[in-house]
């Protein structure tokens, strides 16, 4: 049985380019995230430091890549997709080190999570962000 049985084509459509960006973030892909967003998308993030909004695919690619393009080492730990009220869900952690922007140099772990409305494309994108934590170790057990 598919994820999306029971779901009309329109949100079938929406979950297949939420697919789409969600591999091109995974593969730090921005000209193939930049084709599922539209000519005139809205991106308004929700960042630690503040609100930041950006229009049109090359500044929403911009601020991905300012994220994860510099970083030596990426892994995409778990991401997912999903409907809430018709309206695009995507969530996505991601393990990086060192983080951007002078963080740290030891592994970070991020957490972001959008929403979008989208028919051919994404035409607005909602986003919060938990910022880069300094991922934390399980002690060992006394043995």
């Amino acid at each position: 049985m598919s994820i999306i049985e029971g779901k009309d084509a329109a949100a079938a459509a929406r979950w297949s380019l939420g697919g789409v960006l969600l591999e091109a973030l995974a593969n730090r892909d921005y000209a193939r995230m930049a084709i599922t967003l539209a000519p005139n998308v809205r991106f308004r993030a929700l960042l630690p430091p503040g609100p930041q909004e950006y229009n049109g695919p090359d500044a929403v690619t911009g601020a991905f890549r300012s994220w994860f393009g510099d970083v030596d080492e990426f892994e995409l730990v778990d991401a997912a997709v999903g409907e809430v009220g018709g309206r695009l869900h995507l969530s996505w952690r991601i393990r990086v080190r060192p983080a951007p922007f002078g963080i740290g140099e030891g592994w970070h772990v991020i957490e972001q999570h959008a929403y979008a409305d989208a028919t051919d494309a994404i035409d607005t994108l909602d986003l919060v962000c938990s910022g880069f934590n300094p991922e934390r170790v399980a002690a060992s057990a006394p043995g």
